[in-house]
């Protein structure tokens, strides 16, 4: 198996689509940082092939596949084996429950030439090739025939795990077996052992439950046969008997029936004859029919009259007169005299109203012929007080003065302010204006006080002659309402005649409906008496029809009782001359049976001496026996032949048994898997041998003694050293050479043609100094120079990185790692 193009789109680090291109990569190298996703790449080879990686420890860590937070990772692998060129693509899914599955896998036989650049475009599946597999289940079977070699062996050929083959050379003799039967499958004859163990329970059990049933087949011997073959000679003869004998038995039968049956006849005619009578009130119900036509025809009358009664009381109410407007005018009256009541006393309030009102006014004119002396006088003494000022200037003056203030003559401060004169006419001035002003206040006062009186009472007069005049105008309504009325006991009169006639009215009503619920029930009892009648024909005609074999009389379709009787009269007739037949009958059917019984018994000899009971159908039953003697007979035959077939069976499962119980004794020693052990151990040696002399130049072989590896150095007079003593480089070497061997081996192993054409080293080169590095740089140098296979190396170390012609550089950052192919 070659890889030739890896295209990686969510899987584990490599969140962004990532391609990495093998084609002409014969050596190479993955380099990069640790963690940057190098050892990933095998890791995705692995899984497009075979759905799992050595890391992840099986299918169950199928979650890994996915980048974090990604919900679909998709690897795609081409490659070529054998010859052929194969695509295989897996695509992994997380749902929304968070469970991760796969949910695509297939592998594709590319067509001869396919031009793997074209992938880039965007090709749909069916341009890649014809289909292989289509499912994750015929991934397995299809990858194994196209590359040859299980999952197992794929990553210890294929892809080398890091470090398996240096603790493979030094491994200690018993664990270095235990990994040789992991790793050449030898743990598979254990599982023969097991398998042949389990082989030889299942035929002894086998062995055991055919005897068991050979056991119960032990009554098949050749005195049985022949028993069971005499037993169906004699069913047979049997059957031979009783046919003969049937056909007397049948027809003393037949004749026995014939008579049952003729008496059986008459006995249903007797019976039938017999229940002819008359139903009970037969009689009754004709008169019962006229007497409910009678009660209704009475009923009907009764409706009438009260009908009639009830529209002419109808009438006299509607001849009374109209009953709301005699309320309405009685209603008029009764509001006439509460009016003309309430429009006197509104009268008289006017006159109260108005003589106050005047009283009013001439207060108000006096008030204000008072107000106006008082602002005379006021005046007369205003002109006075500034006559005094005008004479007496000083005292003027001084009246707005106080201690302290500024003199407005000479602007002194004045300490203390002159008293004023008693005799002077500015003080008695400004006094009378003071009792001037309080006397127009109070003028002025009671003036506002009398208008708002006669403004009160002006309302209150306004007022008083609007309801004067609403009353006056509603007595008019009233009196032109009730202009040639009837007075008002004329009117109470012709209302008690109303709710007399309505009275009346009621009750006729009353009686037109019980009239009409009596001639309801009445049509209703017509209606039922009627029914019986009908009832009373049908069960006559009924029995009528149920005798029409027996020719009765025509019935009188007017009288049912008379009818009934002539029917009744008629059956007992009947009844009679036919009860004078019977005893014939009778005697028929008791001769018939005598003779019956005779042949019966005959027959019932006949299976008495076959060993069988009597029986009522002999012939059904003989040829039961029959069929049951010759089924007896088969079966038998069928248990010899089973027997004989079981025995044959069990000397197969005895056979098995022993042939099995041998394979697990020999296997169950250790003997036969230490000599498959040592002779893969020679043939590995050998192999790794040859290998590690075209590694070292010819400088050393590898051999084996008692389970322990050992390095022969020809450059020093073949000096035989243990692997222990090696350098690094050394120690690389012999392990390189013992991987390749291994790989080789398992290869040969394989069920398949397998096809190595590549193998990468996943192997931490970083602990290794200047000189061993170099050396290891030699040696995958000449194992790619080799030429039989593609050599891929995993490593961080740049001394390495650099000598290998074509390096891919893995780099990651926060969001994905990706690859760059650098070198030639």
């Amino acid at each position: 198996m070659r890889p030739i193009r890896l295209d990686l789109a969510g899987f584990t680090v490599f969140r962004d689509e990532t391609t990495v291109d093998f084609t002409d990569a014969d050596f190479f190298a993955l380099v990069g940082p640790t963690g940057s996703g190098k050892s990933t790449v095998l890791d995705a080879i692995c899984f497009a092939l075979y759905g799992t990686v050595p890391r992840w420890g099986g299918t169950r860590g199928l979650a890994n596949a996915l980048a974090p937070s990604s919900t679909e990772a998709r690897v795609r692998l081409v490659f070529e084996s054998a010859g052929a060129r194969y695509v295989a693509t897996r695509v992994v899914r997380r749902d929304g429950r968070g469970n991760v599955k796969t949910a695509g896998a297939g592998l594709q036989l590319m067509p001869a030439g396919f031009d793997v650049t074209k992938l880039d475009t965007g090709l749909s599946p069916d341009d890649l090739g014809e289909v292989v597999a289509g499912t994750p289940a015929e991934m397995d079977a299809a990858v194994l025939e196209a590359v040859g070699l299980p999952y197992e062996q794929f990553t210890s050929c294929v892809v080398l795990p890091q470090g398996q083959f240096a603790d493979f050379l030094h491994a200690r003799p018993a664990t270095r077996q235990q990994i040789l039967v992991n790793l050449l499958g030898l743990g598979v004859y254990e599982a023969v052992q097991k398998k042949a163990t389990e082989r030889a329970g299942t035929a002894e059990a086998k062995l055991e439950a055919v005897d068991r049933v050979l056991a119960g087949l032990a009554d098949t011997d050749d005195a049985a046969l022949e028993a069971a073959t005499a037993r169906v000679d004699r069913m047979r003869e049997l059957a031979e008997e009783v046919a003969a004998a049937v056909p007397e038995w049948e027809s003393a039968r037949s004749t026995a029936r014939d008579a049952a049956a003729a008496l059986a006849a008459l006995d249903a005619e007797l019976a039938v004859l017999g229940d002819v009578r008359a139903p009970t009130g037969v009689a009754e119900v004709a008169y019962a029919v006229t007497a409910a036509r009678a009660g209704a025809e009475e009923a009907a009358s009764t409706v009438t009259l009260a009908e009639e009664r009830e529209e002419k009381l109808r009438g006299e109410l509607a001849a009374a007169g109209d009953e709301s407007a005699l309320r309405l005018l009685l209603r008029a009256y009764a509001d006439r005299e509460k009016l003309a009541d309430e429009a006197g006393a509104v009268h008289a309030a006017v006159t109260v109203a108005q003589a106050e009102h005047g009283t009013a006014v001439a207060a108000l004119a006096d008030a204000r012929a008072a107000a106006a002396r008082a602002a005379t006088e006021l005046e007369a003494a205003f002109r006075a007080h500034e006559e005094a000022k005008a004479t007496d200037r000083a005292v003027a003056l001084r009246a707005h003065l106080r201690d302290g203030d500024a003199c407005p003559v000479c602007e002194q401060t004045i300490v203390r302010l002159p008293a004023v004169p008693p005799d002077s006419a500015v003080a008695a001035a400004t006094a009378a204006g003071r009792v001037a002003r309080a006397a127009t206040e109070a003028a002025e006062a009671a003036v506002a006080e009398r208008d708002a009186a006669a403004r009160e009472l002006d309302r209150v007069l306004v007022r008083a002659r609007a309801r004067a005049d609403q009353l006056d105008s509603r007595l008019a309504e009233l009196d032109a309402q009730l202009v040639g009325a009837a007075e008002p006991a004329v009117l109470r009169r012709e209302l008690a005649e109303h709710a007399r006639l309505r009275a009346a009215l009621e009750d006729s009503a009353a009686a037109v409906r019980a009239g009409r619920d009596a001639a309801r029930r009445a049509r209703a009892a017509v209606d039922a008496a009627e029914e019986r009648l009908r009832r009373a024909w049908r069960a006559f005609d009924t029995t009528r029809d149920g005798l029409a074999r027996f020719g009765p009389p025509a019935p009188d379709r007017e009288d049912v009782a008379a009818a009934w009787a002539a029917l009744t009269v008629w059956a007992d007739a009947e009844t009679e001359r036919r009860r004078a037949e019977r005893a014939a009958r009778a005697g028929a059917v008791a001769e018939a049976e005598t003779a019956s019984a005779a042949v019966r018994e005959r027959v019932a000899r006949v299976f008495v001496a076959a060993g069988l009971p009597a029986t009522d159908d002999p012939v059904r039953d003989a040829a039961v026996a029959v069929e049951r003697a010759e089924a007896d007979l088969r079966r038998l035959v069928e248990r010899r032949d089973q027997a004989a077939e079981l025995r044959g069976q069990r000397a197969v499962h005895e056979r098995e048994a022993q042939v099995a119980r041998a394979l697990a004794g020999h296997l169950r020693a250790n003997n036969f898997e230490r000599w498959l052990l040592a002779e893969a151990l020679d043939l590995l040696v050998d192999g790794a041998s040859a290998i590690l002399r075209e590694l070292s130049g010819d400088q050393y072989d590898l051999v084996h003694d008692k389970g322990e590896f050992f390095v022969v150095d020809h450059h020093d007079a073949g000096l035989r050293r243990g692997v222990r003593t090696l350098s690094g480089g050394e120690t690389f070497q012999a392990s390189l050479a013992l991987a390749l061997a291994l790989s080789e081996q398992l290869a040969g192993m394989s069920t398949t043609a397998a096809s190595l054409e590549s193998i990468v080293l996943d192997e931490g080169f970083g602990t290794l100094d200047a000189s061993t590095l170099d050396t290891v740089a030699a040696t995958l140098e000449n194992l790619a120079a080799r030429g039989d296979r593609m050599v891929g190396v995993v490593t961080h170390v740049p001394a390495l990185a650099e000598r290998i012609p074509v390096r891919f550089e893995v780099r990651k950052d926060a969001r994905s790692a990706r690859i760059e192919r650098t070198g030639r």
